[in-house]
Order: C-alpha cells, then structure tokens, then sequence
C-alpha cells in the first residue's frame, strides 16, 4: 500500500511553482505510462495557465488550494477548495485565478 499526504504535496508543488520561470510544477501522485489512471498534483502561480489542451480520456479537476477557472469554448466553470470540476471531452485550458493546487486524475482511454 501507498500513502500520499495530498495538503504536504500540494505545498511542495505550490513553492516550486512560485519561484519557477513558468509559474507551475508538477508532481504524478499515482500512475504514469504503464496504467490507465493517472493522478497529478498541479500548482499553478495566480495568473498562469494550461493553455488549450485536449483531453485524452476522461478526467476530473479536483480544486486543493486556490481558485481556478476551467475554460472550454465559450463556457467557463470557476473552482474553488473542495470542487470537483468534470472535463470536458475537447480542448479545454485551465486558470489560476490565484496561487492555486489541482489534483488531475485522468483515465487514458484505449
């Protein structure tokens, strides 16, 4: 069995982000290449973005720190500490309203 103390990771990541050039950091929590489910903790300095990316199978955006925005064409949907935001099957971009951490999980379809 494997323990991962999300609230330590995402102040890991965050401190990372915030003094990076591009204003983000990244950390795979669970998974990678060998499986289906891949779990990301993402940290984002206030301002940055994931630009417009497709999404490669089904994929959740669980909000642990911070606000963001997720954007898909001419819709938006805000996030806030405790939301889960569904994403979209399309490109799709996501903002950091302020310093914020995410945990993507994403399921690669076959």
């Amino acid at each position: 069995m494997q323990k991962s103390v999300l609230p330590a990771l995402a102040r890991q990541e965050l401190a990372k982000a915030l003094t990076a050039s591009s204003g983000r950091s990244a950390s795979t929590v669970y998974g990678g290449h060998e499986h289906s489910l891949r779990q990301t903790v993402i940290a984002l300095r206030a301002g940055e973005s994931l630009s417009e990316h497709a999404n490669p199978g089904e994929a959740t955006v669980q909000v642990l720190q911070g606000r963001v925005t997720l954007r898909f064409e001419d819709v938006s949907w805000n996030g806030s500490p405790g939301d889960l935001l569904i994403v979209p099957d399309g490109k799709h971009a996501l903002d950091a309203v302020e310093d914020s951490v995410v945990l993507l999980t994403v399921v690669k379809l076959a």
